[in-house]
């Protein structure tokens, strides 16, 4: 038919947002495939976001391969399936570390208010192969002389409220846009003379699917 579009459209045509949103989502598969670093990714998120043509969307994935049938079937399979990780009664709800250490990671449940005590110590939060006992769980942070450190994965909605005197709450990197169905988690509490800081890395393998080469 004359009015069909073509099957590779004009640079110069204007994108849609269902345009900019496969782009963003083979940006995804290429981290979880070890092919982009976090810091890559987030350039090219950004770009993405910020094009309005085919001209513009183009280079952000010239460079990777393209997505395979199976991969585009079963996305979930390179990232966390959140329906699956929400739900159930939290591992523990109360971390303390006087003059020493705290850390919980690897498989275990994040209850719906969980306390962390940092006190000439310092703890370690590792949420990346976590499950949620509810949809929008609270960490609240303690740290006194001390430090604590929390690591989620890209995608998390991630909201912190904590106060810092001669010290700081921190995040430092971006999770991008929330993912559907990921979880809300809201870091509260207070930090004197230290700090509380909290990082976005991917997990070190998607659950339930292969290793990553290595860990972004």
């Amino acid at each position: 038919m004359s009015d069909e579009r073509p099957e590779k459209p004009l640079p110069e045509l204007r994108a849609s947002d269902a345009d900019r949103d496969r782009v963003v989502e083979r940006l995804r598969d290429a981290v979880a495939e070890g092919r982009l670093d976090m810091e890559e990714f987030e350039e090219r998120l950004e770009a993405a976001y910020k094009s309005r043509t085919y001209a513009e969307l183009e280079p952000l994935t010239a460079d990777l391969p393209a997505a395979t049938g199976t991969a585009a079937a079963a996305p979930a399979a390179s990232g966390p399936a959140w329906p699956g990780r929400i739900g159930g009664t939290g591992s523990s709800a109360l971390a303390v570390a006087v003059m020493s250490g705290f850390q919980r990671k690897g498989r275990w449940t994040v209850p719906a208010r969980f306390d962390a005590v940092a006190f000439w110590g310092g703890g370690e939060l590792d949420l990346r192969e976590a499950d949620f006992a509810q949809r929008e769980v609270v960490i609240n942070c303690v740290a006194i002389m001390g430090g604590i450190e929390i690591t989620v994965p890209p995608g998390v909605d991630v909201d912190v409220r904590g106060f810092g005197f001669m010290g700081a709450f921190d995040q430092r990197d971006s999770p991008g846009p929330t993912e559907p169905g990921a979880p809300r988690v809201v870091v509260t509490g207070l930090a004197f003379w230290g700090g509380v800081e909290v990082k976005i890395k991917n997990p070190k393998r998607p659950l339930g699917g292969p290793s990553l080469r290595k860990e972004l």
